[in-house]
């Protein structure tokens, strides 16, 4: 007999009078906007980091970390994508992780550790985005001016007035066409960088490859940890649910051809870019591999014209990479501050987005300028943000939803991802955070150097 559908306890207010639902989350995207989406949320510049992450892994555990990685994080997003379907179908269509998470698992405290997780690891992501787009300003600023006056913080702030302005684009599926290019762009700067790493690589003035890791038994395994968790950051997408919100209902089974769509960029960028940087510069490995082919002594390992296109690449994503994770707390923002009855360009509604996202950006803006060693986080994020939200609670959710027999494949597998991730997630933070200590020296607010 089929279950009556039940009102969902967790929706804060009316779906009627939500604005942050009925104008940021806007439903009316196509199966492909979600790939496009999720693209941009997951493929970015961060892959110029998987180089980096080998030199901690070696070869052999390197490619079964990104494999495996790769494989359970596609599991995890299907899974989670099961579980919307499974509570649209039941009349409760969730559009947003927190209400999912509280909806679910029957917990009010649940709803806030999601919200705080969430805007944490957004925020960071949108600051992170800034402090790399002044970065790749940076770059090109001091090719064309060795000796220029300009600091790194002014370039922060050009990019966060452009940021400003795209911000104020209304709606998350506003952003369709903007990710398509972003999709493009992430497929252009791989290629370009790969092509850079061949060159270097057979090039005369390239170093010496030594693909040996830390003498050290203990340093090997802190290294491990930390290119583990780095990994899942890379893999990290937080916002799935608000992604699948952004689908015209009825959403159902539309989710997963946007995610083969967005496993077939990574699966042509990711390993592409970790091959090539590693096989190029072994553990010389930059934690930015376009900085192992500009070295700071010695001539250029790459022609400057591809290095200066591919950091203009580079550059253009991570505008849209900014916008996407900002969607999270726009609708916050605009559930609490708009009037869903007075239209979305009214003067009533206008004023306060304007103001409101200009705040957030420029918040964003200045903490990128105070403290541009983002870098050194990335793993601890990855450790303490992504690994709940993307590595446990999809397990744990699909787990109570679907109730797969306690005696099944499947059941057992969600139970050791959630236990062996939950694992490497102490570890992880544990050894981001120390990375982060000795590194510590090394930090000076409103640096002009961007410690990696």
């Amino acid at each position: 007999m089929a279950q009556p559908t039940q009102p969902d306890p967790f929706l804060e207010v009316c779906r009627d009078s939500d604005a942050g639902a009925a104008f940021v989350l806007e439903s009316k995207g196509e199966w492909w906007h979600a790939g496009f989406h999720l693209t941009t949320a997951i493929v970015g510049p961060t892959i110029l980091t998987l180089p980096y992450v080998f030199r901690g892994l070696g070869w052999g555990l390197g490619f079964t970390c990104l494999t495996v990685m790769g494989f359970v994080t596609f599991y995890s997003y299907y899974l989670m994508s099961k579980v919307l379907d499974h509570c649209e179908k039941a009349g409760r269509r969730h559009i947003r992780f927190r209400e999912l998470a509280a909806d679910v698992l029957g917990s009010g405290w649940m709803f806030y550790f999601v919200i705080f997780i969430q805007t944490a690891i957004n925020t960071g992501v949108g600051i992170g985005a800034i402090l790399l787009a002044g970065e790749c300003l940076q770059i090109m600023y001091s090719d064309l001016y060795p000796n220029g006056s300009l600091k790194l913080y002014e370039f922060i702030a050009m990019v966060t007035v452009v940021m400003i302005v795209l911000s104020q684009l209304p709606t998350f599926h506003s952003l369709r066409h903007i990710n398509l290019v972003s999709l493009l762009l992430s497929l252009g700067y791989s290629f370009l960088v790969v092509g850079a790493c061949i060159n270097a690589g057979f090039s005369k003035n390239a170093p010496p490859k030594d693909y040996s890791l830390e003498s050290s038994k203990s340093a090997r395994i802190f290294s491990a940890f930390t290119s583990i968790s780095i990994i899942a950051a890379i893999f990290g997408n937080g916002i799935l649910p608000e992604i699948q919100a952004t689908l015209a209902p009825p959403a159902t089974g539309k989710m997963v051809k946007g995610l083969l769509m967005c496993y077939s960029v990574i699966f042509v960028t990711f390993y592409s870019a970790a091959v090539s940087g590693y096989w190029a510069f072994g553990n010389e490995s930059n934690s930015n591999i376009l900085k192992s082919l500009m070295p700071d002594n010695g001539p250029s390992l790459a022609p400057t014209s591809v290095i200066g296109l591919a950091v203009v690449f580079v550059l253009l994503q991570l505008f849209a990479i900014g916008l996407v994770y900002s969607q999270v707390a726009f609708e916050i923002m605009e559930k609490k501050s708009a009037d869903v009855k007075q239209g979305l360009f009214s003067k009533r509604n206008l004023i306060p987005r304007l103001i409101l996202r200009t705040l957030y950006m420029m918040f964003c803006g200045f903490m990128a300028a105070m403290l541009p060693f983002f870098g050194d986080i990335n793993g601890v994020v990855g450790a303490i943000g992504f690994i709940p939200l993307d590595f446990i609670l999809p397990m744990l959710l699909y787990n109570m939803t679907h109730k797969p027999p306690k005696t099944s494949i499947i059941y057992w597998t969600n139970i050791s991802i959630m236990a062996v991730f939950t694992g490497a997630g102490f570890m992880g933070a544990f050894s981001s955070t120390r990375k982060l200590i000795l590194d510590a020296n090394k930090f000076k607010l409103f640096s002009s150097d961007v410690v990696d």
